[in-house]
């Protein structure tokens, strides 16, 4: 299900793939802590596998983010942001509002995100520290797009 453009303030969010830039979204992945230096054909594919969400002012691409569902039980937010130019606007607050009232979102058992520094902007929504992170357990390659030195 696609959400139509939701308007607020010259911005809107949609869940159209179509509309997607995947140069900027790559651009912006490229540099982030948590996805550095990650290939375009990755993220392509990562968008592909997932429930996406495009925030954009006008016809320009100005945030991203998207959840990795089964669309039952469990979901994983990843690679939310909003470019620095069209930070401080409440459009992170707003997106986050949009993905948690999807209706292909609601009544799943978990959904679990990552962030260094966001916490602020997902408690609000009900995230909190894992109960027991001692039952986590993850399989991670760090750096894992980052080209080897010689």
């Amino acid at each position: 299900m696609n959400i139509a453009d939701l308007k607020k303030e010259g911005y809107s969010i949609s869940t159209d793939t179509g509309k997607l830039e995947l140069k900027f979204i790559h651009d912006y992945l490229y540099k982030s802590y948590w996805s550095e230096e990650i290939p375009i054909n990755i993220v392509k594919k990562s968008i592909q596998g997932s429930l996406c969400f495009g925030v954009y002012q006008g016809s320009r691409q100005v945030g991203f983010a998207r959840m990795i569902t089964d669309r039952a039980t469990f979901a994983y937010l990843a690679d939310v942001f909003i470019d620095e130019g069209h930070r401080g606007k409440g459009l992170s607050k707003w997106l986050m509002e949009t993905i948690m009232s999807h209706p292909e979102l609601q009544g799943l058992r978990r959904i679990l995100l990552a962030t260094r520094d966001a916490h602020s902007l997902y408690h609000p929504f009900g995230f909190k520290p894992l109960d027991r992170p001692e039952s986590i357990m993850q399989f991670h390659i760090p750096g894992i797009y980052k080209k080897k030195k010689q």
